[in-house]
Order: C-alpha cells, then structure tokens, then sequence
C-alpha cells in the first residue's frame, strides 16, 4: 500500500521537532523522510529544492508543497480537523502569509 511522503529538513531543530510529533500522532500513516538521507535511489529529487519548502508526495504521486503539504501531512493524525480550519477562505490568507513569513525568516539563517 502506498502512503503518502513527507520530506522534512532533519537539520532544523522546528521542524524536527514537529516531525516528531507528526510521526508519534500519525501511527506510521504516512512516510517520513529527511532529505538530508535521503539515498541513490532519488536521485531524481533535487534536494535544494526539497528544503526551500515542505514538500508531500501524495501516494497517487502528486506533489504539494508549502502550508498545504503540512496540512495533509496532518490529516493523518486525529487532529486533522483542526489543521483543516487553516485552509478556510479568509483564515487561509493568514496562515499562508504566516508560513510564507517563517519560511523566508529560515531561509535567511541557512
């Protein structure tokens, strides 16, 4: 069966710390993998690209990016719910804008 992946930056110390919460909530629902591990078979991933933002390979092998990756990677937890309320029409404008601000806030300090 396939699951759908999430490529996180396992060199910062915020997102590590969220993975960590998303892998104990998640019940190995969805695939984990830190891109600074990951091996010769992808090599077709572009790792600079990969840790510019959060990446989600869906498990029908679509990509999502951004807020919405964290969003879906969090549907597979009981909290999903809650993650949902961040895409509402409105909110969204805020939470986007907030994930975009933190971004490039990192970005900068890398």
């Amino acid at each position: 069966m396939n699951k759908d992946t999430l490529y996180y930056d396992g060199d910062c110390p915020i997102c590590s710390a969220e993975i960590a919460k998303l892998s104990h909530f998640s019940k190995d629902k969805l695939e984990l993998r830190n891109i600074h591990e990951l091996g010769e078979a992808d090599a077709d991933l572009d790792k600079t690209e990969l840790l510019s933002r959060l990446h989600l390979k869906t498990a029908d092998g679509n990509w999502i990016t951004g807020l919405h990756a964290n969003i879906r990677a969090w549907h597979h937890t009981p909290f999903r719910f809650i993650w949902r309320i961040l895409d509402w029409p409105l909110i969204n404008l805020v939470s986007h804008r907030c994930y975009d601000f933190w971004l490039r806030q990192r970005n900068r300090s890398r």
